[in-house]
């Protein structure tokens, strides 16, 4: 564990000591019994470090969407979350999706923030009617088979955000950035059921926000915002209308403080993520 990470885990036992230590004393010692109530609290300090993070850039915190990535996580601690007060949650496999959402509240909001491919389209869009965004829409056939299945299912049109691979690293997902303004113009103009609401990025892995990373992180945020003005300017939009979701658990700081108007939380709220077993789309 790192010093941030440390600092965050002080912060949220700090804030959720009394309701857990109470639960604790009711609760068998299972894992997932610990972290009731721990991730209602760390949802709220990351809110709190958004917050701060919209007044040191002289922005408003209720235009930054926290979307809590509940992968490998179970419904009963996304369902802590949710009566905690939020409603947006993320999830990067199709499987994993389509068997929680069911078991959970129907005005939740689902980002889904995983690769994926065309034959799990159908699948997505049928198994989750509260789905609200796809993230990684990375190339036309993609942007075309979600097209073609919500005109099929006859839900209401699906807002996509273009995935662009700013990092440059082989094994990240994501349109080239030079690619960028011609796949969005193909969302915009030739799938009439998709609504293109702005650009996503995943950044190179292990990021914190502090002095002497900014000369790794900046690039990234900087190559999606040129992203944005050369979308905007081809598309004839103001910036204010095309969304930028980039920040994790590690760098959302700075990235709200760059301009990011979806974050991607996942691990600072729910804990470290548990793979029992390998997970597929």
């Amino acid at each position: 564990m790192n010093d941030q990470e440390a600092k965050i885990e002080k912060g949220i036992e700090d804030e959720a000591a009394p309701e857990h230590h109470h639960r604790q004393q009711q609760q068998s010692p299972m894992a997932a019994s610990a972290m009731d109530g721990v991730a209602a609290a760390a949802l709220r300090l990351v809110l709190h470090r958004v917050q701060q993070a919209a007044v040191r850039s002289g922005r408003s915190s209720d235009r930054i969407r926290v979307v809590a990535v509940s992968k490998t996580k179970s419904v009963s601690l996304i369902r802590e979350v949710y009566d905690s007060g939020h409603r947006c949650f993320g999830e990067n496999y199709v499987q994993e999706i389509i068997e929680k959402a069911p078991q959970l509240p129907d005005d939740i909001e689902w980002h889904f923030i995983g690769n994926l491919q065309s034959n799990k389209v159908k699948p997505l869009l049928a198994g989750v009617p509260n789905l609200a965004v796809v993230e990684t829409v990375d190339d036309e056939k993609i942007a075309n088979q979600l097209n073609r299945v919500v005109a099929n299912i006859g839900r209401n049109p699906l807002k996509v955000f273009v995935q662009v691979n700013t990092s440059g690293e082989e094994s990240k997902s994501g349109v080239d950035p030079s690619g960028c303004v011609e796949l969005v113009k193909h969302v915009s103009l030739a799938c009439p059921n998709l609504e293109f609401c702005g650009l996503m990025t995943i950044g190179m892995p292990d990021y914190t926000s502090t002095p002497e990373n900014f000369k790794v992180v900046v690039p990234h945020i900087s190559t999606l915002e040129n992203c944005r003005s050369e979308v905007c300017k081809a598309l004839g939009i103001a910036e204010e209308q095309c969304e930028l979701s980039m920040g994790m658990s590690g760098d959302f700081e700075l990235a709200v403080e760059m301009g990011s108007t979806n974050v991607r939380i996942g691990s600072t709220i729910f804990g470290a993520r548990e793979y029992p077993k390998k997970q597929s789309n």
